[in-house]
């Protein structure tokens, strides 16, 4: 779940650990942008996109949205754990500052300089120079593939972001869709190639984990997993947009594949 195609990376991840799940995908993309809304709508709003998804059952749900974990976690999981597994996305800021930084966090408004976020910087990057830049705008404009929303999005962060950072961590699921746009924007000439950090791949293998499940399917042909859309607690079509993302074409109906 996510307020829209945010969900996509993390998706797409667990399509490629497991071809044969069945994917729901639940988002309410009229009520976007979640980044400046307050805490207790974010909550409100992903307990709506999390109710739709559990009326079918699921194995597990993935909050595949930063705003949605920083905000909406505790109540998400006081109402649905332990029937259903909730698991959250944090962003990779353990992973970034174990390379050493310098590390620019990119993230929506309501997450950047949140007290969780805060928290993981101390927690996990303590005696690391970080720098917190949020995105107004970015994820919006990836949201609706606006190609000139996310060029001035992504020029005006990278404005933000000090010339000498070494790694990014692409603190809003949507971020990870323009990836290579964000890299571009921030690379220095002459430098080494920036780190990008996202967090769709670990959050996927976490949720798989918690079900108990093997992250590649035992037999060497399986069935491709079906697909459910639900666009503010109806089932629907996956979005056009979707599909001018990668991600988005891989998971759209495709032939049986070998494991």
């Amino acid at each position: 779940m996510d307020s829209g195609i945010g969900l996509l990376p993390t998706a797409a991840a667990m399509r490629r650990l497991r071809p044969d799940a069945d994917l729901l995908l639940s988002s309410d993309p009229a009520t976007m942008p979640w980044g400046p809304r307050t805490p207790e709508d974010v909550t409100e709003l992903a307990l709506g996109c999390a109710r739709a998804a559990a009326a079918h059952r699921p194995d597990a749900l993935i909050v595949a949205c930063n705003t949605a974990s920083v905000h909406a976690l505790p109540a998400l999981r006081a109402e649905l754990e332990p029937v259903l597994p909730v698991v959250g996305t944090v962003p990779a800021i353990k992973p970034a500052a174990a390379g050493g930084g310098p590390i620019a966090i990119w993230a929506t408004p309501a997450t950047t300089g949140s007290p969780y976020q805060r928290g993981l910087i101390r927690d996990f990057a303590d005696g690391v120079e970080v720098t917190e830049v949020p995105c107004p705008g970015l994820a919006d404009a990836v949201q609706h593939a606006d190609d000139e929303g996310i060029d001035a999005a992504v020029a005006a962060a990278a404005a933000r972001t000090p010339r000498e950072v070494t790694t990014v961590v692409l603190g809003c699921t949507h971020y990870e869709l323009v990836a290579d746009r964000i890299r571009a924007a921030v690379q220095q000439p002459a430098a080494p190639p920036i780190a990008l950090h996202g967090s769709a791949g670990a959050v996927a293998a976490q949720a798989l984990r918690r079900i108990g499940a093997d992250p590649f399917p035992p037999d060497g042909l399986v069935a491709p997993g079906g697909l459910t859309v639900i666009l503010s607690g109806h089932e629907a079509l996956l979005p056009e947009v979707a599909l001018t993302y990668a991600e988005g074409v891989l998971l759209a109906p495709v032939a049986p594949v070998r494991g």
